[in-house]
């Protein structure tokens, strides 16, 4: 999806940091010409884009299902999707005002909060069932013989958090290995090539470990609720335009009951957009727990009763606090909206 010692996020962020190890950057968004944080002028909010990235990753499939098969525009919004692999330079496209929100994991948005870019999440897309893991050599039996050894993976990112509550359960920390830092995808294909002894990545790296004579460790098939994908837009974006927040939402809610109705074209549209192979998608698509309007209904919950995904918003929080990866602990009410789901 919160760092290392990384008391560092909010000067990163400031500064305008560009680079995680690999500097992969996907397809940068344009640069607005007044910062895409501004109100839209009245009469011209159907003309501004709301700007959404994200990285490549089967989960964020159905924002590209809902831009194609107009969902969108059908609801009164124009949303603009741009794919960026690192998180450290989406992360930095959000701080500066390039994009307007981000799909990402829960957690993250929780670090983008600690570190004072106040995002609320307004969608949730997906659970991870096993799509997210670690990799290791096959002589790396449990998560305790992963001290002293290589391990890629993102720093600050959900991939650092997978690692962090395994290596805890085997009473280690992320002191006891050594840190390669590197994308998830790049960390699969790291040890794939035999650059590292184990790394945390999600699909299609998790079926390839084989390649590297490596096999799965673990994966959050074994370690539930802790990876939830999500969407989320800037505060400001959110007061400033919620008719077009509530268009996105409603759009989002269509898109998924599109995808239960028609199946083979959905796949096709997502993979696509993806720019991943066919199989590739509808392969990883079983480690993922997709949410439609009604889930996303019953983890929000109501006013009277909360939803289980504020619980997980705090877990989040107070995980960071413990490992002290993050100075000051959000509010969950101010990380989640629930709002425009309720509205549905």
């Amino acid at each position: 999806m919160k760092k290392f010692k990384f008391l560092m996020l909010s000067a990163l962020l400031s500064i305008g940091l560009v680079g995680c190890g690999s500097g992969n950057a996907g397809t940068a968004p344009s640069q607005p010409a007044e910062g895409s944080n501004q109100a839209a002028p009245a009469g011209d909010a159907a003309k501004t884009p709301l700007k959404v990235t994200l990285p490549t990753w089967t989960g964020y499939g159905p924002l590209f299902l809902a831009k194609e098969k107009g969902f969108f525009e059908k609801h009164g919004v124009n949303v603009e999707l741009s794919t960026i692999e690192g998180l450290a330079e989406r992360k930095a496209a959000l701080a500066g005002g390039q994009v307007d929100g981000m799909a990402t994991a829960l957690d993250v948005q929780v670090t983008l909060a600690a570190s004072g870019v106040p995002m609320q999440v307004v969608w949730l897309l997906d659970d991870s069932y096993g799509g997210d893991g670690i990799i290791a050599k096959k002589e790396i039996a449990s998560a305790a013989d992963l001290k002293g050894k290589k391990v890629a993976f993102e720093q600050g990112s959900t991939s650092h958090l997978l690692l962090l509550t395994a290596l805890k359960q085997a009473g280690l920390t992320d002191k006891d290995v050594e840190m390669v830092q590197m994308s998830a995808g790049d960390a699969g294909a790291a040890f794939v090539a035999g650059q590292v002894d184990a790394a945390v990545t999600w699909e299609p790296w998790l079926s390839k470990a084989s390649q590297a004579d490596g096999g799965i460790l673990v994966t959050t098939k074994d370690l539930p609720g802790i990876i939830v994908d999500t969407v989320g837009f800037h505060k400001d974006v959110v007061e400033k335009r919620p008719d077009d927040v509530k268009a996105f939402v409603a759009a989002m809610a269509e898109a998924m009951d599109y995808w239960k109705q028609n199946g083979d074209e959905s796949n096709e549209i997502m993979a696509k957009g993806l720019k991943i192979d066919l199989a590739e998608f509808t392969g990883t698509v079983p480690g993922l727990k997709f949410l439609h309007k009604e889930e996303n209904k019953e983890l929000f919950g109501t006013a009277d009763k909360q939803g289980q995904i504020y619980q997980s918003t705090q877990n989040a929080i107070d995980f960071y606090v413990e490992q002290k990866l993050i100075d000051n602990a959000p509010k969950v009410e101010d990380v989640l909206n629930p709002t425009f789901v309720v509205g549905l």
